[in-house]
């Protein structure tokens, strides 16, 4: 992880990385050139990178915020209740006789989890088509076709 300049020796990023020809702002980060990131902003790498990537415009940088969040909320649902489903298996397993109601209930939980999240992602995307213009689009695409951006 690269760090302001106060970190640069250790973390290889800053200036001595650049060379001295490169102009350095104390918060400025090298991989993503003229995009300052201010210790106090909170902003998660993947809004730096796709702000960056697709040159999103500070209305749209709010808006895909607010997407992103979304997201990650309920990602992390799904990640509580992979471990009650985890906890059904164990109580299933548990006792004299293999409980097949709790392994169901533990199934069912896990599947229902991956479709809401599914449907979470499908509706961030298309939120996302309609924040963006067509050249964004275009980007955006690339961006999920190559990997760069898993969704």
């Amino acid at each position: 992880m690269c760090r302001p300049a106060v970190f640069a020796a250790r973390a290889h990023c800053g200036p001595r990385s650049w060379g001295a020809s490169r102009p350095f702002t104390q918060f400025e980060h090298h991989h993503f050139p003229g995009f300052s990131q201010s210790p106090g902003l909170g902003v998660r790498r993947p809004l730096r990178f796709l702000a960056w990537k697709l040159q999103l415009d500070e209305s749209q940088i709010k808006q895909l915020a607010a997407i992103l969040d979304q997201l990650k909320i309920e990602r992390a649902q799904a990640e509580v209740d992979d471990r009650r489903a985890v906890s059904l298996l164990a109580e299933a397993a548990e006792g004299e006789s293999f409980d097949r109601a709790k392994a169901d209930e533990a199934g069912a939980l896990r599947t229902k989890s991956a479709e809401r999240v599914q449907r979470k992602v499908v509706e961030s995307v298309e939120r996302l088509h309609t924040l963006l213009n067509p050249d964004q689009r275009a980007k955006l695409a690339y961006l999920l076709r190559t990997g760069s951006l898993v969704m």
